[in-house]
């Protein structure tokens, strides 16, 4: 028997204006008004009146304003999570109707870290692919944390990131080990010379990755006193191989990246292999709600992949 909503409830869900969930959803992420506005292409006051409006219409107050930003009441909070369950639903009505319909198309979208070199994850796709032609494969590169922030609220199905603290919220499945080595090129003066302790190389000017810096790396590059000086900065992995290309500074290059540069011999490695710091890339997914045909189908062929390497 079909449940019954009472009368109130379901005259708040066909009065309330749902695109008022969408923007509070962006002021949670950006962090601000002022930042929400540009996300959204809207005027700052249009923000303002959008979250005064959702605030009445609920009777509660959702955050608390200050130049530095919003700060989420109990409410608020409550709110934010029911927004990334709303925003994750609404990503997958395209699969849904597609599975309905018998057949596997539309956009799958993985978020993923840069210049990733991962021979299960090429075997998977291409099998992927093969077995699903009408499957469009968007790729997208970002940082790290921005990777799990896109997985967790919906924006992307999977994710290939590593992650120094694991959500709850989210499903982690291994899927390589990375090791980081620091490098300079031939137009440094200690091309030739190694291996160094690594606080022996605190001096140098430094390559810095910023938010797409692993927490180990972080850890590792903190302790030893790398970094103090700064050379230049970079993201994306290909850029930092730039900036080290032209002796600008030293820089930590995933030594599986390293190996498969065309100029790989360029590069000179400067510390003992034994003390070379780590990490997990893992395939990140939601798992709060059950998966959408596509992405359970990519997960299930990385799995395999992961567990029975072709």
């Amino acid at each position: 028997m079909r449940e019954i909503i009472p009368g109130r409830e379901r005259n708040f869900a066909r009065q309330i204006d749902w695109n008022l969930f969408r923007v509070f959803h962006e002021i949670v992420r950006c962090g601000s008004l002022t930042a929400t506005a540009r996300a959204l292409h809207m005027q700052q006051p249009s923000v303002s009146a959008a979250l005064k409006r959702l605030e009445e219409r609920l009777d509660c107050r959702l955050c608390e304003r200050s130049t530095a930003g919003v700060r989420l009441t109990p409410e608020g909070r409550v709110l934010a999570d029911i927004c990334d369950r709303l925003l994750g639903e609404v990503g997958r009505i395209p699969q849904e109707l597609a599975s309905a319909a018998d057949e596997l198309a539309g956009t799958l979208t993985l978020r993923m870290v840069s210049q990733l070199v991962c021979p299960a994850l090429d075997a998977a796709l291409a099998r992927f692919h093969a077995r699903y032609p009408a499957v469009v494969l968007r790729i997208e590169v970002a940082p790290w944390r921005q990777v799990v922030e896109a997985v967790r609220v919906g924006e992307a199905e999977i994710g290939i990131a590593c992650d120094d603290a694991p959500s709850v919220d989210l499903r982690y499945e291994p899927l390589m080990r990375e090791t980081q080595q620091l490098y300079c090129s031939k137009r440094h003066p200690l091309h030739g010379h190694a291996p160094f302790l690594p606080a022996a190389l605190a001096d140098q000017a430094f390559i810095d990755t910023g938010d797409d810096e692993p927490g180990e790396l972080a850890t590792f590059r903190r302790r030893h006193g790398l970094g103090r000086v700064r050379g230049g900065y970079a993201q994306d992995l290909h850029e930092v191989r730039w900036l080290i290309g032209l002796g600008v500074g030293l820089g930590f290059l995933p030594t599986v990246v390293a190996q498969h540069l065309p100029d790989a011999e360029s590069l000179w490695p400067l510390l003992n292999e034994d003390l070379l710091p780590s990490y997990h890339l893992h395939v990140i997914t939601r798992q709060s709600a059950a998966l959408a045909p596509l992405t359970k189908r990519l997960l299930e062929e990385l799995l395999d992949e992961i567990r029975h390497p072709s």
